[in-house]
């Protein structure tokens, strides 16, 4: 079953920050990963967040991490935030 994806508003000003090369490496990404299985976490790839966090799940995509929660009763995985390594701690609450 594929997973519809949409982007809150503070993501779609995220990705508009980033280079063009830099966009399209985060939704080439988002689409392999979290279409088809945004729930299967790995040890590298997608981490299921602690509780209380602002995110269910977050994604790494090289130097990017895309925060996200997933809607598994209408398959939706809406995009949070988009955030660049090296920007800072990962924060606890939402950015």
């Amino acid at each position: 079953m594929a997973f519809q994806i949409s982007y809150a508003s503070a993501a779609n000003s995220d990705l508009k920050s980033f280079r063009n090369f830099d966009r399209t490496l985060i939704r080439s990404a988002i689409e392999k990963h979290l279409v088809h299985a945004p729930t299967l976490t790995s040890k590298s790839r997608i981490k299921r967040m602690v509780e209380p966090f602002w995110s269910q799940y977050r994604l790494r995509v090289g130097e990017f991490r895309v925060y996200y929660d997933v809607d598994g009763e209408n398959s939706v995985v809406t995009v949070i935030r988009i955030l660049k390594k090296g920007s800072g701690t990962t924060p606890v609450e939402q950015p």
